[in-house]
């Protein structure tokens, strides 16, 4: 008989980093996952709003207005976007998600005054059909990529990186290459699809520039323009973007999702969001640009509180993936056998690389796409959306807004040293922001 009492687990050999060790040492590859990062960060969490008090006084919630609109694009485009919530649904492609699920998050966005993007892989028509603004990627790989479909988009989004995995391209595994995405991206059918990591026709960030101007030309200069960059190197990237001519600009922090990329990159590459987008504002702001170049937040939105503290911290709008997705019932307790056919229980899967999703949201598979009604589906993301832009501006009115985007970094303060230095506010209790000098 052992001991229990002698057991004890080792911090730099904990049971999942064995398991990994010993499944590597079987197989001799890299783990391919979807979803996102699972290791802990500092996120939006760790900061709390002040809410008004005597020093400040509070909106009345159900007398007196806050507004929730913005517009993207104000920089150059002739038609500027117009959305009624401070709230889009990011990138994701045909292929990653089934037809469904597209057309399910394009009527939830158009029934909510936001806008939609098609992801890697072109424009189906369903997508184009139920989403009264749909954003066109413009991606490394250039699947898809149509001069008449960039002239449909009410804009275009040129990525240059995912928070999920910033320096790496896209992965589409064979098993949801389908005849029609085949037909779309231009692939064989059953084939493994990985996308480029940077695009073809670039040798350095001036090309951005000529890539942009290319674009404007293709669209008459009617629609924005926004770049997309995975959250690393934040203040270059978002200057180099502004001089490069962008309207908007997209910091997707490493909690963003993806289809299927490696773990190595998912846990290993890139900074959170929570500093991205500080860094965001302060290249904006150093550029006098701030305001007038929309900056996007994306990588791990879930809550009205987290949309609130990304516009408190400078954001002009947020962009959600995963959250939509788990709206559509991704990991929801339905159909448990078969996440028990993947290895996993609802909760814990990220199996949307393998095409097999029990729900529907990520497979090409007729039976399983079938259990994702668009239009029943459509309501629980519009369900989302909605309660999201209600605790925003639950949130906005305790603060004494009428917009939100009055809010402020005033408006916060930190519950943690690691949050207080990487979204510079101070920690709560005290002035004291650290890395500032001041007490």
């Amino acid at each position: 008989m052992f001991d229990e009492r002698k057991l004890r687990g080792s911090s730099t050999f904990p049971p999942h980093v064995i398991a990994e060790i010993q499944r590597a040492a079987d197989e001799g590859l890299y783990y391919i996952r979807g979803a996102g990062a699972k290791r802990r960060v500092p996120t939006f969490d760790d900061l709390v709003f002040l809410g008004a008090s005597v020093s400040r006084y509070p909106l009345e919630g159900y007398r007196e207005t806050c507004d929730t609109t913005v517009t993207i694009g104000t920089r150059y485009a002739k038609k500027p976007v117009e959305l009624k919530i401070p709230i889009t649904i990011a990138g994701m492609s045909f292929g990653a998600l089934g037809a469904n699920a597209k057309e399910a998050l394009g009527l939830a966005a158009s029934e909510m005054g936001t806008s939609t993007t098609t992801g890697d892989g072109g424009m189906t028509d369903e997508e184009r059909r139920s989403s009264k603004t749909l954003v066109y990627q413009y991606l490394p790989s250039r699947y898809g990529m149509q001069p008449d479909q960039l002239r449909k988009a009410d804009a275009i989004e040129v990525v240059v990186g995912q928070g999920a995995k910033p320096g790496g391209g896209g992965m589409l595994l064979g098993q949801k290459i389908t005849e029609r995405v085949a037909e779309m991206r231009t692939l064989p059918v059953g084939i493994d699809q990985r996308s480029a990591c940077r695009h073809p026709d670039w040798t350095g960030p001036d090309d951005l520039e000529i890539k942009i101007r290319e674009l404007r030309e293709i669209t008459d200069w009617q629609v924005p323009i926004y770049v997309k960059c995975g959250a690393t190197r934040t203040s270059f990237d978002v200057m180099l973007a502004v001089k490069a001519g962008a309207d908007a600009v997209v910091v997707d922090g490493m909690q963003g999702g993806t289809a299927a990329t490696q773990n190595v990159f998912i846990e290993d590459v890139g900074i959170p969001t929570l500093p991205a987008v500080r860094l965001a504002v302060d290249a904006l702001q150093e550029l006098d640009m701030h305001r007038k170049v929309q900056l996007i937040v994306s990588g791990g939105i879930r809550t009205g509180a987290d949309v609130a503290k990304a516009l408190a911290l400078g954001a002009d709008a947020v962009s959600i993936g995963m959250a939509a997705l788990m709206a559509l019932n991704c990991n929801a307790p339905l159909y448990e056998e078969d996440y028990e056919a993947l290895g996993t229980r609802p909760g814990f899967c990220h199996h949307c690389q393998t095409g097999k999703c029990p729900v529907g949201v990520t497979t090409q598979e007729p039976e399983l796409e079938a259990r994702l009604e668009p239009k029943a589906a459509a309501r629980r993301v519009r369900n989302y959306l909605t309660s999201l832009t209600l605790e925003c501006q639950t949130l906005a009115r305790a603060c004494g807004k009428s917009h939100v985007h009055n809010l402020e970094p005033e408006d916060l303060v930190a519950m943690t040293v690691e949050a207080a230095a990487m979204a510079r506010v101070p920690l709560a209790g005290t002035k004291w922001i650290p890395g500032s000098g001041g007490a």
